[in-house]
């Protein structure tokens, strides 16, 4: 990841353990509300996403902007990660209401997939965080969307690796719950390009909530997933306070 300095209302932490992994987030002191719900959405911009890139980023635009029109939007922050060989955050943890989705940039697809080393680093990010939060009387909660057209081919992370930060959430007091939602997409135009089953088994081997296979990333299909996410994130946020996490829903 590349490496990121802290600005006036944003503090940069190194993820301890495996890898080079960063992340920002604003200071607990320029926060507004007293409960959050933390979400991470983490895209893939590897060479096989070229032929959808534009309605790939179509569709992180739309979940965000759904997201402002939520009765919750005080309560969400959200963070936004890209991944091919390495990973990009693009903004760490900030209110939804700090964000504008017309400021992001195109993707650029290129390179292979470091599908694991993504997931990894928005779990322990994630969990990082949200520990700040806690010991500052902060309630919190997670939703964590991984959004990807392939399998792995490039990570130093595990699924164990994975599997254990997310067991380790389970059985701590600082996250009241976290959800981790893998999505898969298939390129329209590669008919012989099907993950579905490799990525299922990933999510079972991470021990991730769920696997969503959303199909060929056409328009339609994006735009669904953008209204399947939204409404997740709703969900998990309106669980903030229950001591459970929201029920996952149907693609």
């Amino acid at each position: 990841m590349p490496k990121m300095m802290p600005t006036d209302d944003m503090d940069v932490t190194q993820i301890p353990g495996p890898g080079t992994f960063q992340f920002s987030a604003v200071r607990p002191e320029n926060l507004g509300a007293t409960e959050y719900t933390l979400v991470s959405i983490v895209v893939d911009e590897t060479g096989s996403v070229f032929h959808f890139a534009t309605e790939l980023l179509n569709t992180v635009k739309s979940i965000i902007e759904a997201c402002q029109k939520s009765p919750r939007a005080e309560n969400l922050m959200i963070r936004l990660l890209s991944f091919n060989d390495k990973v990009t955050e693009i903004h760490g943890f900030k209110p939804l209401s700090t964000i504008n989705s017309k400021d992001y940039k195109p993707f650029t697809p290129d390179g292979i997939t470091a599908l694991y080393d993504a997931v990894y680093s928005a779990v322990s990010a994630t969990l990082l965080y949200a520990k700040l939060l806690s010991d500052q009387d902060f309630d919190v909660n997670a939703a964590i969307y991984i959004i990807t057209d392939g399998m792995d081919n490039k990570s130093l992370i595990t699924p164990a690796m994975i599997a254990d930060k997310i067991k380790k959430a389970k059985i701590g007091e600082d996250i009241e719950s976290m959800i981790t939602v893998l999505v898969g997409l298939k390129d329209p135009k590669d008919k012989s390009n099907d993950v579905s089953k490799a990525l299922e088994k990933f999510q079972k081997q991470a021990h991730l909530t769920q696997y969503v296979d959303a199909g060929d990333a056409t328009p339609k299909r994006l735009a669904k997933l953008a209204q399947f996410v939204s409404q997740s994130i709703a969900s998990q946020s309106q669980a903030l306070g229950t001591g459970a996490a929201s029920q996952p829903l149907t693609f």
